[in-house]
């Protein structure tokens, strides 16, 4: 018998015995009889003995000061999280009561304030992104691109999804979390050494009949934009694929919507939206689509929608489709998609709403002038090039060291190590996960940095290339 007891729990006495008698087993350790004997514990957990409310206090603060935070505007890493500026009006109204909840609401007749909120995420990401349907919402863009795969391969039957070599490494690895239970294939499509953007012509070559969808980024993990969406969109749709488009939503105020060039699936991070980076998370996925009921029943995720009294002169907001999910389906369910971070996707409608469409394209202009001096900065130092493709990019790009022709070139990570030497924190290392691209980094700017903040960049690059300390 289990030695595992819980006095709030149907698990004792009479009541276990009648369970048991009930599912035809001895004991509870029979619940676990599929799991291979090797991979149970078969001893007791070392778990230390609790402390007072001081102790874990004092504990967690010495835990904490071992972290080395950067002063401001002297880290350009991004890659998936980004640095930008919150307003202070933004945290004053996200952190009002009513709104501390990262759960969306199931008793909408009570929670009438949280859904408009949620609504109102809705519709502003629908805008910006012009497309009519947004979920409320995803953990963050890896999740939700692995649900478009599964979505994808559901609606079509097909069984191969398409995406960009040059991809985030953990959104790779998430996506195929995701796609092998399901045997769903996940091939990569090759892309211009010289531009980094999506190679149409192999794009061409992988489609087949067993395609279920087509997926590329704009802008991508390296920050390059595709100049030629509409005909990768063209493709994917003659080939009978749905096209999958994956955004930095801060960008959709100088580039153009997805919904603009036909996509059918869009997916995003939307944690520039207002959400600080908090050391990688909680994080905000975007999930919208096209109008299409195939699309509107597979959709993983919360829908929040606005209905009104016979005479209309009342409305009221619900959670509507819900019969695609698990505790209406159980295993037949779309996803297994159910609390999120709704707070983060309520502060994306505020930080949305006070910048408005005119805040949102200043923004965007802002951050391609300074990547723009970043480039022509790094450009200039000894040894190295910037930008790695030549492509136009929103605010990340690739660097990399050139091979001397007199002496061995220290590698990126020492490279990089020197300079955080420096208070600096230079970019984020492409050696293991592209090595093909040499001794690479990528490199993040935003409207968070200054000119001087560059200036202080290309210095610490140059000297940490010459070895300086």
């Amino acid at each position: 018998m289990s030695k595992f007891r819980h006095s709030f729990l149907p698990t004792v006495g009479v009541q276990e015995k009648e369970m048991l008698t009930t599912l035809g087993i001895k004991d509870i350790d029979e619940l676990f009889s599929d799991i291979p004997s090797k991979f149970l514990l078969k001893k007791r957990l070392k778990i230390p003995n609790g402390l007072s409310e001081s102790e874990v206090c004092e504990r967690v603060s010495r835990s904490l000061a071992q972290n080395w935070i950067p002063r401001k505007g002297m880290s350009f890493l991004g890659g998936g999280v980004w640095p930008h500026i919150i307003p202070e009006a933004i945290k004053s109204i996200v952190n009002r009561t009513e709104f501390l909840t990262a759960y969306t609401p199931y008793q909408a007749e009570i929670s009438q304030g949280m859904l408009q909120a949620l609504f109102e995420y809705q519709s502003l990401m629908a805008e910006l992104i012009e497309l009519p349907i947004v979920n409320a919402s995803m953990y963050d863009w890896a999740s939700a691109l692995g649900e478009a795969a599964l979505l994808t391969s559901r609606i079509t039957t097909r069984d191969s999804f398409l995406i960009p070599h040059l991809i985030s490494p953990g959104r790779r690895a998430v996506l195929h979390t995701y796609t092998q239970p399901a045997g769903v294939k996940v091939v990569d499509i090759g892309y211009n050494r010289r531009t980094g953007q999506l190679n149409v012509e192999h794009l061409k070559e992988l489609l087949d009949t067993n395609t279920a969808g087509v997926y590329f980024e704009n802008p991508g993990y390296m920050g390059v934009l595709q100049d030629d969406v509409d005909a990768i969109v063209d493709i994917g749709h003659d080939a009978g694929a749905l096209v999958v488009v994956g955004i930095d939503p801060i960008s959709l105020g100088v580039i153009r919507p997805p919904g603009d060039y036909d996509a059918d699936i869009v997916i995003g991070e939307g944690q520039p939206l207002g959400s600080p980076m908090n050391m990688g998370g909680p994080l905000l996925g975007i999930f919208a689509s096209k109008d299409e009921r195939k699309i509107l029943r597979q959709l993983p995720g919360r829908i929040i929608g606005l209905t009104s009294t016979q005479e209309g002169d009342e409305r009221g907001f619900v959670m509507t489709i819900q019969a695609r999910e698990q505790h209406i389906r159980r295993e037949k369910a779309t996803s297994n998609i159910c609390s999120n971070q709704a707070h983060s996707a309520i502060t994306a409608a505020v930080y949305l709403s006070l910048l408005g469409p005119q805040g949102i394209t200043e923004l965007g202009e802002k951050i391609l002038q300074l990547r723009h001096y970043a480039e022509e900065q790094l450009h200039a130092v000894d040894g190295l090039k910037a930008p790695l493709f030549e492509a136009p990019h929103f605010k990340e790009f690739g660097v990399s060291i050139e091979k001397g022709q007199e002496s061995t070139p220290p590698t990126i990570r020492d490279v990089l190590a020197r300079i955080q030497e420096c208070g600096i924190l230079a970019g984020i290392p492409l050696d293991q996960s592209f090595p093909e691209l040499g001794e690479a980094a990528l490199v993040c700017v935003t409207e968070t940095h200054t000119q001087e903040e560059i200036d202080q960049l290309s210095v610490a690059f140059q000297q940490a290339l010459e070895g300086k300390p």
